[in-house]
């Protein structure tokens, strides 16, 4: 240290910090150009932790079997079942059941699970690929549902698809450290069933999808080693398309070499958002390259499930209970083996009720809660993978 820093502070000096406590201010030599550091015993205000206070889920009355596609393509229970293994899904009642109302329900069984009302609600999360309209998004329209507009908390509309939730439940759990909300509603809801394609032309990506919602109450809490233990999220957009809705879009053909194949009328201003060869084409439905997803998923479950076990200094045999993305049997049961696990360890639902996307996880956990494979203290795991490609995992300790 210095001679001119010794004669201003001292060696080992007190001084008093924030809050009256005592604490060693010690300023460093002129090469570190007098760096001062305070060792406080306050420094930072302890930031709160996030934990899932309620939790509900909400699927439609109608259940759709294998057998029933059958009579609209050309498939079999049994070639569904070998490579999803899906034997049913739910649909929303058209022209009664929206993206938001299938939420909306969800949310209300959560408030419940947690006892709360909904004007406690400071933010509302929303995640959805299938939102009702294309502006404005879902949030605003459950807010309305839940008779909350008086109140005008913030609305915030998720598009990470199949890892929307976890998304969400990331920057929820930020929200509630920085202090800035204490109780949100993350909500993942889906109905894909009003834009899928029934025709043997689109069974590859019909069979799989589902219509359903699932809610959460994240609320802070001062209870240390609960909640959210760590989070991790990525995205790599190399292969965006090869799992997408592309049309109706205003990329205008942008992103592919001849734009001409979408079939853009001449026109001065606009006509690059839906077209007629468009709709011939069967150009207005999702699309996915399977067997490219499945390598990458098998990839990046592990690999960001490994991610967060180590952020938060734990191992995979600390884990209670997988609850992966439904997005393909097949995957989740490579994931398990994988990762070592017994069968008691993981919950999937996907033959019940198909891929719901952003729904798929918030549905999973509330049925493994509501079947009592979920009590206080146990280490749950939530991890997606989806279009994008986008990904991401979740410690919990309930």
């Amino acid at each position: 240290m210095g001679q001119g820093a010794k004669e201003h502070w001292g060696r080992g000096q007190k001084c008093i910090g924030s809050g009256g406590k005592r604490a060693t201010k010690i300023h460093f030599s002129k090469d570190f150009k007098y760096l001062e550091i305070y060792f406080l015993t306050n420094l930072l205000k302890k930031m709160p932790s996030s934990y899932i206070k309620g939790i509900g889920y909400y699927v439609p009355e109608t259940i759709v079997t294998n057998a029933d596609l059958q009579r609209h393509m050309d498939t079999t229970d049994e070639w569904i079942q070998e490579r999803t293994g899906i034997q049913e899904r739910r649909y929303a009642a058209k022209h009664k059941e929206t993206t938001s109302v299938l939420g909306t329900n969800a949310a209300k069984k959560a408030l419940t699970n947690a006892g709360m009302d909904a004007n406690e609600l400071d933010l509302i999360i929303f995640a959805t690929l299938s939102p009702d309209y294309y502006f404005p998004g879902c949030g605003v329209l459950l807010q309305r549902q839940l008779g909350i507009t008086k109140t005008e908390i913030p609305a915030l509309d998720i598009r990470n698809q199949c890892s929307g939730f976890v998304y969400g439940l990331s920057v929820a759990d930020a929200f509630i450290r920085s202090g800035m909300y204490k109780n949100i509603l993350l909500v993942g809801a889906e109905t894909h069933s009003m834009g899928l394609d029934f025709s043997t032309r689109g069974r590859n990506v019909t069979v799989i999808f589902g219509d359903g919602a699932g809610a959460v109450i994240m609320s802070a809490t001062d209870e240390q080693f609960r909640g959210i233990l760590a989070s991790r999220i990525h995205a790599n957009g190399e292969f965006a398309e090869e799992l997408a809705m592309i049309n109706p879009g205003s990329h205008g053909g942008v992103h592919v070499p001849d734009p001409s194949v979408y079939g853009y009328e001449e026109a001065e201003y606009g006509e690059t958002f839906i077209s007629p060869k468009m709709l011939t084409d069967g150009m207005l439905f999702p699309n996915m390259n399977g067997q490219l997803v499945f390598k990458n998923a098998v990839v990046k479950f592990p690999e960001v499930i490994a991610e967060v076990l180590e952020a938060a200094g734990l191992e995979k045999t600390d884990i209670d209970l997988l609850v992966c993305h439904q997005a393909n049997l097949r995957i989740s049961q490579f994931v398990q083996k994988t990762m070592g696990l017994r069968d008691d360890q993981v919950w999937n639902n996907i033959q019940r009720y198909g891929n719901t996307t952003a729904a798929s996880i918030p549905i999973a956990l509330a049925e493994a809660v509501e079947a009592g494979k979920v009590k206080k203290g146990d280490l749950i795991c939530l991890a997606a993978f989806g279009s994008g490609f986008t990904w991401g995992a979740a410690l919990i300790r309930w």
